[in-house]
């Protein structure tokens, strides 16, 4: 994919999402923009299917939709309502360190800075720049698998990782599309141009797509 076509992919990919389910965590956040669920259901949802990530949400959410609240559960409470998330054990822990860090150095409120996010424990990049994004509606670019993998199928970027993929779309896609890339690409990730043999005969953007690595597809 040229640098100058993205704009046309965009366009293409806005429409074509359309059709499918957004993700967990994009659904939580449009539900009040709020960065603690947007955090928790991030963090929530690493390793985890995302129908598996709404429902713990939701009744995690429904026990506890604040810092404030959160320290008063304990932590085998957590881990029945978030069950069976991945790593759901150590994810218990998180939130709960998470959010007594938060009531105590922050006053309960999220901080809006990605180094400051990157503080916390069980906080990576990915999960900073979603709490950005979409709690705070910050410039980011959220880069999972989805996003390294398809960019780089694209023929848009070049790398080895989801970190240098994070900074390759920093310096070239246009800062009108560092929102909503990673909902984008997450979308079309899990319907469409999927890790294996994905659907490039009805893709959208097949003629668009270098196909970079993909020796098998539908």
């Amino acid at each position: 994919m040229r640098d100058d076509q993205i704009h046309q992919a965009i366009t293409i990919l806005t429409e074509a999402v359309k059709a499918w389910v957004s993700p967990a965590v994009t659904i939580v956040a449009t539900q009040g923009k709020d960065p603690f669920k947007v955090l928790v259901s991030c963090i929530l949802s690493l390793r985890t299917r995302d129908q598996v990530t709404a429902d713990a949400s939701a009744r995690l959410f429904a026990l506890a939709d604040s810092p404030e609240k959160m320290i008063h559960l304990d932590v085998p409470r957590i881990e029945a309502a978030i069950y069976p998330v991945g790593f759901y054990r150590v994810k218990a822990e998180q939130i709960l360190e998470i959010s007594r860090s938060l009531c105590e150095l922050y006053r309960g409120a999220v901080p809006d800075e990605l180094e400051t996010l990157l503080k916390f424990k069980g906080v990576g990049r990915k999960t900073a720049n979603l709490v950005l994004t979409l709690g705070f509606g910050k410039p980011g670019i959220c880069v999972d698998i989805h996003v390294h993998r398809i960019s780089n199928r694209w023929g848009y970027v070049k790398t080895r990782t989801p970190e240098q993929t994070e900074f390759a779309l920093r310096e070239k896609l246009p800062a009108e599309y560092w929102i909503i890339i990673n909902d984008l690409l997450v979308t079309f990730g899990q319907n469409q141009c999927t890790p294996l043999s994905p659907r490039c005969s009805t893709c959208p953007l097949y003629d668009l797509c270098d196909r970079v690595s993909v020796t098998k597809s539908r």
